[in-house]
């Protein structure tokens, strides 16, 4: 047997399956979420492929899911998570923008 944790579209292995479980934070629920963004923005590579492509249609999904949440979580957040929700999104719409240009 080994010791690996599978998820979605990764697997993680030794230490970093240790640390996954303990509790999740807010920010990195945010993360997660923000990172698949950027893979269909082609900013990343996809963990499957291991190549960049850009599908703007998913891209648009997924920060659709954070600005729902954002919505949705107002006024019941830290000061530092409100603060990073919007920088957050902030820049991924920058680079939606930038990436639907090109």
């Amino acid at each position: 047997m080994t010791d690996e944790k599978r998820g979605e579209t990764f697997v993680m292995k030794g230490e970093a399956a240790a640390a996954a479980s303990g509790p999740v934070q807010f920010t990195t629920l945010l993360l997660g979420l923000a990172s698949t963004a950027l893979i269909h923005l082609g900013e990343t590579a996809h963990p499957e492929t291991g190549k960049a492509e850009k599908n703007l249609v998913l891209a648009r999904q997924s920060m659709d899911l954070l600005s729902v949440l954002r919505d949705k979580t107002r006024g019941n957040l830290t000061a530092e998570e409100e603060k990073f929700f919007d920088s957050l999104l902030a820049d991924l719409r920058l680079r939606y923008v930038e990436a639907s240009k090109q």
